[in-house]
Parts: C-alpha cells; sequence; structure tokens
C-alpha cells in the first residue's frame, strides 16, 4: 500500500527542484563544517594549549618614560586602577605581582667539578591559577624551609646559549637544571639565612623567576617590609585575545604588554573573524536551501491538493499521508550530510599539507561532523514539522 501511495503522489515530484535545494545545501553545509575543521586544525599554530576556547594571558607594566624615572613617578598599580581593569568585558581575571623586598643571593653548585655559580637573584609570585607548570613540589613549608623555584624557559636558553658557551660552561637541560642544588642567601631586617632551593619547573608563559605566594608572604614579612607595597606588574587572562579594544585600552592608560602577545593575538583575532565570516555565508546558504526545499514540497502539496484530500477522505491517518514526503526529505538530507562530511574531508587533504610544515598534525573530525549532524537534524526536523502541519491543514479542511 504505501508503495502504491508513492507512486499516486510522486507525479509532480520535481527532480531539478530538489536536486537544486540538496545541491545548495550541501554546498552550504560544506562550507561550515570546512570551516569549524579549518579553525581547529589551525589554531595550534597560533596557541598550542587550547583549541576553540582560548585564554590567553597579558603581563602588563605601566610605560616608564626617561623624564617620568628622573622625577620619581611611581610605576605601580593602584587599587582603582586594578578595580578599573577587571571590570572590563574583556578581562576574565587579574592577577598581581609580587616582589621580594628583600636582598637574594644564589648560588649554584654544578656537581663533581667544583665549579659554583653565584649571582644576584630576585623572586616574584603570583597566583597559583596563572602559572603554567604543574608539580607537586609547588608549595612552602615553614618548618622545613625549602625554596622551589620556576624559571622561564627564556633564562634557560640564554645560559645554554649565551654565557655557557662563552665561559666554557656545560649546557643543561631542564631534567639536570631540576637536579641542580640552590642556595639562597636572604638578607633583610637584620636578619641573614641560607636556605636550600630547587627548579622545581620552567615556564613558557612568564618571563620571570617564581616562588609560590606563600613562600614570598612568609620571607617578606621576615625579611621586608611585609608585602605592603602596590604591585608593578600584572596579570591578565582574555577571553578575546587580539580584540581591538584591548591594544585601545592600553594605550589610552599608558600601560605596556610584555613580548609579542598582541601581535600574535591580533593574529588569532583576524583569524576568528574570518572564519566567523565563512561560517555566517555558510549557514546563510544552508537557510537559503531550506526555504527552497520547503517552497518545493509546498508546491508540491499544493499541486496534489487533491489526492491528498481524497486520500484523507477514504481514512488514511495523516501520519501516513505525510509519511513518503518525509521519507523523501530524510533520505535526500542524509545524502547530503554523508556527501558533504566526504567533501570536507577530501578539502582538508589538500591544506594538511602545508600544515604539516609547521608541525601541526590538526585536529580531530568530531567537532566538525558533530556540527554537520546538528545542522541537518535541525533542517530535517523543520522539514518534517512543516510537512504535517501542512497535512494537518488538509485533513481539518476535509472534515
Amino acid at each position: 500500500m504505501k508503495g502504491l501511495m508513492w507512486k499516486l503522489l510522486r507525479r509532480h515530484v520535481s527532480a531539478a527542484q530538489l536536486g537544486g535545494f540538496a545541491v545548495a545545501n550541501l554546498i552550504g553545509l560544506t562550507i561550515v563544517i570546512l570551516a569549524v575543521q579549518f579553525y581547529g586544525d589551525v589554531r595550534p599554530i597560533f596557541n598550542d594549549d587550547e583549541s576553540f576556547i582560548k585564554r590567553d594571558y597579558l603581563v602588563i607594566t605601566r610605560k616608564v618614560t626617561g623624564m617620568g624615572a628622573l622625577m620619581g613617578s611611581g610605576s605601580e598599580f593602584s587599587g582603582d586602577a586594578i578595580a578599573d581593569l577587571e571590570r572590563q568585558d574583556w578581562v576574565t581575571k587579574v592577577g598581581k605581582f609580587q616582589t621580594s623586598e628583600y636582598s637574594i643571593n644564589a648560588t649554584v653548585g654544578l656537581g663533581n667539578s667544583g665549579r659554583s655559580m653565584s649571582t644576584q637573584f630576585f623572586f616574584e609570585s603570583i597566583p597559583d591559577e596563572f602559572i603554567d607548570v604543574n608539580s607537586s613540589d609547588w608549595r612552602f613549608n615553614p618548618q622545613r624551609p625549602e625554596v622551589p623555584v620556576i624559571v622561564s624557559k627564556d633564562y634557560l636558553s640564554l645560559y645554554n646559549f649565551g654565557f655557557a658557551a662563552a665561559q666554557g660552561m656545560p649546557k643543561l637541560s631542564e631534567g639536570m637544571m631540576s637536579m641542580i642544588p640552590l642556595q639562597f642567601t636572604l638578607t633583610g631586617n637584620g636578619i641573614s639565612d641560607v636556605l636550600p632551593g630547587r627548579i622545581v619547573g620552567f615556564s613558557s608563559r612568564l618571563n620571570t623567576i617564581l616562588v609560590p605566594e606563600e613562600f614570598m608572604q612568609w620571607s617578606n614579612r621576615r625579611y621586608g617590609n611585609g608585602g605592603t607595597s602596590a604591585p608593578s606588574r600584572l596579570i591578565v587572562e582574555v577571553n578575546t585575545p587580539g580584540d581591538v579594544r584591548i591594544a585601545d585600552y592600553m594605550d589610552a592608560k599608558g600601560y605596556e604588554v610584555g613580548g609579542d602577545k598582541m601581535n600574535s593575538g591580533k593574529a588569532n583575532y583576524f583569524l576568528s573573524v574570518v572564519i566567523g565570516i565563512v561560517i555566517a555565508v555558510g549557514v546563510l546558504i544552508s537557510l537559503l536551501s531550506f526555504f527552497v526545499l520547503m517552497l518545493s514540497i509546498y508546491l508540491l502539496l499544493q499541486k496534489n491538493t487533491k489526492k491528498l484530500q481524497d486520500l484523507l477522505m477514504l481514512g488514511y491517518h495523516p501520519r501516513q499521508v505525510a509519511a513518503p514526503y518525509i521519507r523523501m526529505v530524510v533520505a535526500i538530507n542524509g545524502v547530503v550530510l554523508v556527501a558533504s562530511i566526504v567533501l570536507m574531508v577530501v578539502a582538508r587533504s589538500f591544506y594538511m599539507g602545508m600544515l604539516h610544515a609547521f608541525g601541526v598534525n590538526g585536529s580531530s573530525l568530531a567537532a566538525a561532523i558533530v556540527v554537520a549532524v546538528a545542522i541537518m537534524g535541525c533542517i530535517t526536523a523543520g522539514n518534517v514539522i512543516a510537512i504535517r502541519s501542512k497535512i494537518n491543514q488538509l485533513w481539518r479542511q476535509t472534515d
């Protein structure tokens, strides 16, 4: 009976109209999922830490001019300045750098060679949530004082390829540096203590020498003035890296951003904008194809109005009458879904060769496939609802 019903209703089906819908939807859906996949594949070039939801960190200071330095103008951030920064839309959270307020001398022993190196040192600390090194040794116990230290990777490179090469000293890996014993002589408030120390990690995010906040607070109370001075550096987590509002705000306030974070952030932001435009175009094409299909279905139902009414009057349920059209729509959308994923994979193979040159292996296809299924599911659901609505309308007219 289903076959006979379809033979009766398919006479006015326009293959050209359905084909136009399928091609338009295929193009739109392929553009959308290819843009999503491309975004995921190229994201590591700009940042290896995140893929779709990106956090970035900016270390900011106040600009110090020559005249300002001579006149003794401060470079600290006041409480009002920090509060104003925290109110900005692009700021997720703000962390304060605490600086050691006492004299530090560090001695590094170089194993059985009997040689050692001693230098003046400094410590800084920030809240643990901003640190990009995970270590179980990142803690301080005043009862058994040992100073855990995180050092910038740039400092290790500077030692290996600058100082060590010039002085005939051995080059050291990160693992070897972590094994070298350190001694810190801390002097202040008439007190001088020698504490052991150890490097527990290397940071690629922060260009400084970090100690735990609890150690900084303890040592500033013991050797300094208690850590009551205002911070001269802040670390800011931003939710829209490269946003033009960030650069405008920094210029207006006279702040400087450390490193090339602003440039890489702008490139990342530009990438996000371009990908967003491409996705928007793909979604627009998909929506237009959806309306093309709906127009085709309404024209088809309109041409078959008499036959549909006859079937309903003969006792067929509206679901039975709508079923052939629903199966047709589901079949077409299923073919479009599979074809768009295949086209996306083929197109991806062309640009992945270039990305491999940057050492990027690409991201999983899961996100693009989920987006494709979600979009096609929404389109199919809209089609089914529209068909049933039209058939129910005819059914009510026959009562």
